[in-house]
C-alpha cells in the first residue's frame, strides 16, 4: 500500500527499507511508524512509502487520556504541595522550619520523577490557578532537579538543588498577604517589600537548617548576570551555580502558571522569552541546556492554534526551534513560514 508521507498515521508498518535521494538509510523495514518517524521522514523530504495494508484505523491523537505512569507521579506532586503549605505557615509562625518535613515532601516526588522524562506533560499535570506559591514552590524544585539532571550534575547534587529549588520562596513567608495576592500592579513601595523576600529566605533557612548553600539560593535567584538583580546587584561571577538553574527554573514555572496578577504564558512562547533572557540576564549555560533538553518533550503534544484548529506537533524546526510543524486533520502548517498562525494552547 502506498500513501504520502502527509497520509501517515502512527502504527503504520514499512513494508520495504526506507532511503533519501541521497542513498542514507532512513527507516528499516517493519517499522511501526510513530510521530518521531513521520518527522524524520519529512526532514529527509521522502514524499511517498509504501506500508503494510491497513486493518484498523487507529487515531493520530496520543493525548485522549493521561498516561498511567503520569497518574502515579500526580500523588506525590499533591503531597510536595501540601508539605510546602505546612512548612510555610510554620516559617509565618516562628521563622523557620521543621527541616525533616522538607525531605519527607520532596524526597518522594524525586523518586517518582527517576522513570519520567517528559517535563512538559508534569507541567501540564502541575497546571491550575489555586495555591500559586506552593506549586510555584513545587515546579521550581522539579525544575531545578531536572536541569541538575541535564546539565551532569550527579544525583545527590541534583536533589539538593532541587530541594535548594523547592525551598527558594520561603521568605515569602514573611511578606503581607496582601501584598503577596495583591490582583493588580504592584506599588514601588510594594515591590520594594516583596524583594525583600529573598533576604527572608536565607535567614529562614540559616535558622532551620545548617546548608549555607540552599541559603544562598533563597538570597541569589533574582539576581542577574548583569548586575540588573536584587537584593544586591551581583553579577554573574559573584553568582552561586546553584542559584543561576533555580533563577531559569523560577522565571519558566512563573511565566507559565497562573497567579492572580498575570495569566500564565504559552509553553513554547516563554522558551522563547528564557533565549532572550540567556543574554545578560539568566546564565546562558543552564538556560540553553533547559531549553535545549525541554523542546523534544513538545514533540506529540496536541495544541490549539489561533485558527482554531488542533493539531499536533510532529517536528521542531531548525530554523525557528520556537515555532514548529503542526499537524491537523487535513494539513500541515510550519509556523516557521506561517506566521499568520500561532499555537494558542499545548494540552496532554
Amino acid at each position: 500500500m502506498r500513501v504520502h508521507v502527509t497520509d501517515l498515521i502512527p502504527g503504520d508498518t514499512m513494508l520495504r527499507e526506507i532511503f533519501n535521494r541521497n542513498g542514507v538509510h532512513v527507516l528499516k523495514k517493519g517499522t511501526i511508524v510513530q510521530l518521531e518517524e513521520i518527522s524524520r521522514l519529512l526532514q529527509h523530504s521522502i514524499d511517498y512509502i509504501d506500508i503494510e495494508p491497513r486493518e484498523i484505523l487507529l487515531s493520530i491523537d496520543p493525548s485522549s487520556e493521561t498516561p498511567e505512569s503520569l497518574s502515579k507521579v500526580k500523588p506525590h506532586f499533591d503531597q510536595a504541595i501540601d508539605g510546602f503549605s505546612t512548612i510555610f505557615m510554620e516559617a509565618f509562625k516562628t521563622g523557620k522550619f521543621n527541616k525533616s518535613v522538607v525531605d519527607d515532601s520532596f524526597q518522594p516526588v524525586v523518586g517518582s520523577l527517576m522513570g519520567q522524562k517528559d517535563v512538559v506533560s508534569l507541567l501540564l499535570l502541575l497546571n491550575g490557578k489555586d495555591d500559586y506559591t506552593y506549586k510555584h514552590s513545587m515546579q521550581v524544585g522539579m525544575l531545578s532537579y531536572y536541569l541538575a539532571t541535564w546539565m551532569g550534575y550527579s544525583s545527590r547534587e541534583s536533589y539538593d538543588i532541587g530541594k535548594a529549588g523547592y525551598l527558594h520562596d520561603i521568605g515569602k513567608s514573611k511578606i503581607p498577604k496582601e501584598i503577596l495576592d495583591k490582583p493588580g500592579k504592584l506599588s514601588p513601595q510594594e515591590f520594594e517589600e516583596i524583594k525583600l523576600h529573598t533576604v527572608y529566605g536565607y535567614d529562614i533557612i540559616r535558622e532551620s537548617i545548617d546548608d549555607k548553600v540552599t541559603a544562598l539560593v533563597a538570597l541569589q535567584h533574582h539576581e542577574r548576570d548583569d548586575g540588573t538583580g536584587y537584593p544586591k546587584s551581583l553579577r554573574e561571577e559573584q553568582i552561586h551555580p546553584y542559584s543561576h538553574i533555580t533563577a531559569v527554573a523560577d522565571v519558566y514555572s512563573a511565566m507559565t502558571t497562573n497567579r492572580v496578577y498575570q495569566s500564565k504564558q504559552q509553553l513554547l512562547i516563554v522558551l522563547r522569552e528564557l533565549y532572550s533572557l540567556s543574554f545578560g540576564k539568566l546564565n546562558g549555560k543552564p538556560s540553553h541546556a533547559f531549553i535545549q533538553n525541554m523542546l523534544p518533550n513538545f514533540i506529540g503534544k496536541k495544541v490549539i492554534l489561533s485558527s482554531g484548529e488542533s493539531g499536533i506537533i510532529i517536528m521542531n524546526n531548525q530554523s525557528d526551534y520556537f515555532r514548529p510543524l503542526v499537524q491537523t486533520s487535513d494539513r500541515f502548517i510550519d509556523l516557521s513560514k506561517e506566521r499568520e498562525f500561532a499555537i494558542q494552547e499545548i494540552l496532554f
